[in-house]
């Protein structure tokens, strides 16, 4: 699949991946909009995910960081997805945001920043590139990153999956 993508389209994404410890982009097409495929991922909550979260909470622990909980059941529609710098989304901040262009979302935690960011290609409307931006802030950013990795892509990829389907929950009744 060919990638006509120009990030630097993106306002500040190039400096963004320029100062990067780890850039992973993953790409999938869908008959989706941008504000539904973004829902789609956000709402992704199976019952493994939440184990995963509690796991997590042990191992954050062991490094002498904190969780501040599992984070909520997704209430997210296309609709209520925000596209304004600041507004939450999820346990994220919007970073920066143009309708049926671009999305981007950071959270931040004493070990690391972690960005995530959704791109359509202009030259293929229907493709979406899925952008997790990595900013280690102290020695355990590597350490947890690390570990959380092979974990990480399995999620990403299933919540891209699930970015493209058009769920009832999702639709108009």
């Amino acid at each position: 699949m060919k990638q006509s993508i120009d990030f630097t389209a993106v306002p500040t994404l190039p400096q963004l991946m320029e100062t990067a410890n780890h850039i992973d982009i993953k790409t999938i097409d869908g008959e989706v909009s941008l504000r539904q495929f973004i829902a789609g991922m956000l709402t992704y909550s199976p019952a493994w995910l939440k184990f995963l979260y509690g796991v997590r909470w042990f191992f954050v622990r062991l490094l002498g960081m904190k969780q501040e909980g599992m984070p909520q059941e997704p209430k997210i529609r296309p609709e209520t997805i925000s596209f304004v710098a600041g507004k939450p989304a999820q346990f994220f901040t919007v970073q920066m945001a143009k309708e049926e262009a671009y999305w981007f979302a950071s959270a931040a935690e004493s070990h690391l920043t972690a960005h995530l960011g959704v791109v359509m290609d202009p030259g293929q409307p229907n493709l979406f590139h899925v952008l997790t931006i990595v900013h280690y802030n102290r020695w355990t950013g590597p350490v947890y990153f690390n570990v959380i990795r092979p974990f990480h892509h399995l999620v990403v990829w299933q919540m891209m999956k699930a970015g493209v389907k058009q769920p009832l929950r999702l639709q108009e009744v």
